[in-house]
């Protein structure tokens, strides 16, 4: 499961926004999955991440957004009355 915003905080407060991607940094032939945001901040996040490579912080490599797609189920509903109590 996902966050249901993005993994922003700017001044301490939380991006209200849903996440639109999620990001990964591809090292050699691993992928290391980071955090997910919305576009606004891809620009602000492409940033940190690389000052963070920079100072050793997180594995050096290509920075990866992926699209998150929203999937819908259908809910499962049940009468209370068919519950067995055991």
């Amino acid at each position: 499961m996902f966050p249901e915003h993005c993994s922003i905080r700017k001044n301490g407060q939380d991006c209200p926004m849903p996440p639109e991607f999620v990001i990964s940094i591809k090292s050699k032939d691993d992928e290391y999955m980071v955090g997910v945001t919305c576009d606004n901040h891809k620009k602000m996040f492409v940033d940190r991440l690389g000052s963070l490579q920079k100072e050793g912080k997180v594995p050096q490599g290509s920075i990866h957004f992926a699209d998150l797609k929203p999937v819908g189920t259908s809910c499962i509903k049940i009468d209370p009355n068919d519950l067995i109590q055991l």
